[in-house]
């Protein structure tokens, strides 16, 4: 019995446990530009018409449950070191990355384990502060 309300206060308390990482890649050939400030960077949903130029991807693998807050600031920050104007959300999935098994071989349980990747592309718009 102890055991039981043992697991069940560390499964509670691991519930509030969360965090985003974050990271980014310039790409390769891509013109640089100075940082901008983060909540200047604008988050898109797809590629915008204006002419802009692609600067690099942000990596963002939240843990838990954070605000969406937390997440999108995550991507204007690492989009903002890169010098972006806004930053593109290309691909936003949740996926089974593991298992986790649990109890005596005789009774043993299988839980998949899952982790968030979200990618944006960085951008800058042309013609708009041209200091690059």
């Amino acid at each position: 019995m102890k055991k039981i309300l043992l697991a069940a206060i560390l499964a509670t308390g691991c519930l509030s446990c969360s965090s985003v990482s974050s990271s980014s890649e310039r790409l390769i050939g891509a013109p640089t530009f100075p940082p901008t400030r983060p909540e200047s960077v604008i988050i898109l949903r797809r590629e915008p018409r204006k002419p802009h130029e692609r600067l690099g991807h942000v990596f963002i693998e939240p843990s838990g449950t954070p605000p969406v807050s937390e997440i999108e600031q995550a991507i204007r920050v690492e989009a903002a070191r890169l010098g972006a104007d806004a930053a593109v959300i290309v691909l936003d999935r949740t996926r089974r990355i593991g298992t986790v098994y649990q109890g005596p071989w005789w009774d043993r349980r299988a839980y998949p384990v899952t982790g968030r990747k979200i990618v944006a592309v960085a951008i800058r718009y042309r013609g708009e502060r041209e200091t690059g």
